[in-house]
């Protein structure tokens, strides 16, 4: 390891904005000693925004490297070869404008109607009682709709099913992070049934040729198994809160319920936002058509999830580019380690960096078949552990924090609510046998 100037300033200022997340609360309580309105208060209000965190510190980081090495080199032809700007123009964007374009459309009113039916219709052939087998059905169905639809969209649908039926009624707070935390370890591997709805597994696929039969075989069912016996469990422990019948709300009694057309063109554009999700120029395209077709059809829609959307694309852009510069400590530690320690590295390390990153890096070393599936395995167990660990883990609490009060959601308590899950989900993917060969598992 011979790091740069600027990698160790990187590293130090990723280190800094991971334990910024961890204080965000502390942020939010010195606003409000602040006069409403003032500069003292949005300044605080801005830094207690989780969202916020990694955008804040990869531009002080850009502003750094811009002194180091100066904002643009130009050669003689006047291309940029150096400085900071040649540095953002050599970083993917894709993934942080995809999970923006993805959240605003997944959060429309006619797809949370369409999802809400689906999963009362799952519901109902669960044999549990009401409240209890819709939660079941809500955690277990949206999360491995995220293997078809990805993760972000499957996240934001799940997490706006949860805010309306079981965050705005007087549930406690230990069901609160016991259910986000769930959510998040199930999100995280249930979009592993598909090569294209994982970040993790999006990184890797194509390099290492992991087709829809590859994933399923090695990944999906063994994720679908630990995310069933999860969801159990804490539907189990809190059966107390979730006893009683449910009922369907009506959210939107002042506005007509879509109609079938309005709802083919939503799910139309989704799929078509998802199969071109490595074309930004394509999807962002497709998106002002999306947000032309909203605007005509006002009165069947909600209004568009526009600021939460951006900011959570906010985090994951300053993810992208304080974590560009992660690679010479992480790859290292990636390519020496043995099967099962790496395993366990990658649950660990994706707690306090991106599993999609974490992935990336590993896929620029040459891997064993087996240490290929246990580099991908801890990363998807991994990503309920935090708000970083998970590209679509933003979206979800952007969601939820409001309902967790004036401080907000405690990074402790989003890590223990998830420790049962991602224990289950290491186990589930350790000990059960894969189905084809080619993991080395």
């Amino acid at each position: 390891m011979n790091p740069t100037t600027v990698e160790i300033i990187g590293t130090s200022l990723f280190a800094l904005a991971v334990m910024h997340t961890f204080v965000v609360s502390k942020f939010q309580k010195i606003a409000h000693h602040y006069p409403e309105g003032s500069m003292g208060e949005n300044f605080f209000h801005f830094l207690g925004e989780v969202e916020a965190v990694f955008g804040m510190w990869a531009a002080i980081f850009l502003g750094f490297r811009s002194i180091v090495e100066g904002f643009a080199v130009y050669d003689d032809s006047h291309h940029v070869v150096g400085g900071a700007l040649h540095y953002l123009e050599g970083l993917n964007f894709t993934e942080p404008a995809f999970v923006f374009v993805i959240m605003c459309m997944a959060g429309t009113r006619p797809i949370i109607m369409l999802a809400e039916k689906m999963i009362t219709a799952v519901a109902k052939i669960i044999p549990l009682p009401g409240k209890m087998a819709f939660y079941v059905a809500a955690l277990v169905f949206g999360p491995i709709l995220g293997s078809f639809i990805t993760e972000p969209a499957a996240m934001t649908v799940t997490a706006l099913i949860l805010l309306d039926y079981f965050y705005s009624g007087e549930m406690s707070n230990k069901f609160k992070y016991a259910t986000i935390g769930l959510l998040f370890v199930n999100v995280s591997i249930g979009g592993t049934l598909s090569h294209f709805a994982a970040p993790p597994v999006l990184m890797v696929a194509g390099k290492w040729h992991w087709g829809l039969m590859h994933m399923i075989t090695n990944f999906g069912y063994k994720s679908v198994v630990a995310i069933v016996i999860s969801t159990l469990v804490v539907a189990f422990m809190f059966k107390k809160e979730l006893d009683g019948k449910l009922e369907i709300k009506q959210q939107h009694d002042n506005f007509m319920v879509p109609t079938w057309w309005i709802t083919l063109i939503h799910i139309i554009f989704l799929a078509l936002v998802v199969y071109t999700a490595h074309h930004m120029v394509f999807f962002m395209a497709l998106f002002l058509f999306f947000l032309g077709f909203t605007t005509v059809t006002q009165e069947y829609q909600d209004e568009i999830k526009l600021k939460e959307s951006l900011l959570v694309g906010f985090f994951l852009g300053g993810l992208v580019t304080l974590g560009g510069v992660q690679a010479w400590w992480l790859q290292p530690i990636l390519s020496t380690m043995p099967d099962l320690p790496l395993f366990f590295g990658a649950t660990g390390l994706t707690a306090i960096t991106d599993n999609a990153a974490l992935t990336y890096l590993g896929s620029l070393v040459e891997l064993t078949d087996s240490a290929k599936f246990n580099l991908v395995a801890g990363a998807v167990a991994g990503g309920g552990l935090t708000v970083i660990a998970n590209a679509p883990n933003p979206a979800g609490f952007g969601i939820l924090k409001g309902t967790f009060g004036e401080k907000g959601i405690s990074p402790m308590g989003l890590l223990l609510g998830a420790l049962g899950p991602t224990a289950i989900a290491m186990i589930c993917l350790q000990v059960l046998p894969s189905l084809s060969s080619g993991a080395g598992h």
